[in-house]
């Protein structure tokens, strides 16, 4: 329960609280965002990277293996902290740790730093979910925490378009460090917002009778399954894309990071639009409706060595479908999670979906290392299928029993 303090800090201002609540809005997203942004400039500058570095094809899929295989090791605890110190606390120190791996890559002669700024980068990331869905659950009406759910998340994919599209072209003029230091300076802006902007948080701590486990149960390990293999496809393809069209279907470096742009656009616009679809009744079903959309648009992918202007639709496909399965999750999870245990609940799912993204594109490298794109991306076809057969599983079992709790 909020302190007296925290009410009065909540209170609408002047502008009313539609004013409020979507500059709370913006600002939850600005963080989600630069949580994984990292991820989509070393995915849209891979060719540049490759180059620059002198690292393999190989060497940038570990490069997300790293930084994910330590959000989700992080994660459990990372909610816990969430849970513990409140949702302004953790967005702050979210923001400027995520300035400080995006300036730490920017700076990296080398494979090592490089991993090692990527590792930091983990950080953040195991904050984001939990953190985000806290200050929801804190300042949102309920009958609006879908909608403004789904914008948040869909932060991730407005990372995605700033890497493809505006940090890629800077790249060209300034070169990937100087493209790589200007996110690490508006990520650091963004951390000075929130702290000016979030109201302080409550001095209460969690009721001793919550429950802590690291281990998840009920429908949040069925969720991380589901994401642990939405995972790994979508991580592939935000690694590998830009590459593809540079290596495989002879585009510039600047056109393929379009391809990633376009990816971001379309990921914002299904996120926004399945959590406001994800109704009670209704969200249990989407998880597995949108794994087996994205298995379509893995093959699209691939119909690209063919027909290379399937590859732009294959892009537009794996951000209404597989990107927007995440936010869904994620709805669920703020639905059903049991009282003081969102933080927690959050960071479960999220540890799944990061462990994911660790090991698909090791994976993806080793095809992708010899050339064999076309294989690549029917791994990553098997992927979306295998998360579209955990939720399926799940929604019937769910249907089945009938509880409508997380555990």
């Amino acid at each position: 329960m909020a302190t007296g303090r925290t009410q009065a800090a909540t209170a609408p201002a002047a502008g009313g609280p539609a004013r409020e609540s979507r500059r709370l809005t913006a600002l939850l997203t600005c963080a989600m965002a630069f949580s994984m942004l990292q991820l989509f400039l070393i995915g849209a500058l891979g060719p540049r990277l490759v180059e620059g570095l002198g690292i393999s094809p190989t060497v940038l899929g570990l490069t997300t293996t790293v930084g994910f295989g330590t959000a989700a090791a992080l994660s459990p605890a990372g909610g816990r902290l969430v849970d513990r110190v409140g949702p302004r606390r953790s967005l702050v120190l979210l923001l400027v740790v995520s300035a400080l791996a995006l300036a730490l890559i920017g700076a990296a002669p080398g494979a090592t730093l490089l991993l090692g700024a990527v590792a930091l980068g983990g950080v953040p990331q195991a904050l984001a979910n939990p953190a985000t869905n806290k200050a929801i659950l804190a300042a949102v009406p309920q009958a609006r925490r879908g909608a403004v759910t789904g914008l948040k998340q869909s932060g991730v994919q407005l990372g995605a378009f700033a890497a493809g599209l505006p940090l890629a072209a800077l790249a060209g003029g300034l070169g990937w460090r100087g493209a790589v230091w200007t996110a690490s300076g508006a990520a650091l802006l963004a951390g000075v917002w929130a702290l000016r902007a979030l109201p302080a948080d409550p001095s209460v701590r969690p009721a001793p009778s919550v429950r802590t486990s690291f281990a998840p149960r009920g429908m949040v390990a069925w969720l991380a399954g589901f994401s642990l293999f939405l995972g790994a496809g979508i991580a592939s393809v935000n690694t590998y894309l830009a590459l593809y069209g540079v290596r495989a279907l002879g585009m510039g470096p600047t056109v393929a990071g379009g391809l990633v742009a376009v990816l971001g656009v379309a990921g914002v616009l299904g996120r926004v639009g399945w959590s406001k679809a994800a109704r009670p009744g209704r969200a249990e079903w989407l998880p597995a409706l949108l794994a087996g959309g994205a298995v379509g648009a893995a093959a699209l992918l691939a119909g690209g060595l063919s027909a290379r202007p399937l590859v732009w639709v294959g892009a537009v496909a794996v951000g209404v479908f597989a990107v927007s399965g995440n936010a869904v999750s994620m709805v669920l999870v703020m639905q059903r999670s049991a009282p003081g245990r969102a933080g927690q609940d959050s960071a479960l799912v999220a540890a799944g979906f990061f462990a994911g993204f660790a090991v698909g594109p090791p994976l993806f490298g080793l095809l992708a290392q010899s050339g064999r794109y076309g294989a690549g991306w029917l791994l990553v076809a098997v992927e979306f299928a295998a998360a579209a057969s955990v939720a399926f599983l799940w929604a019937v079992r769910d249907r089945r029993v009938g509880t409508g709790k997380a555990a």
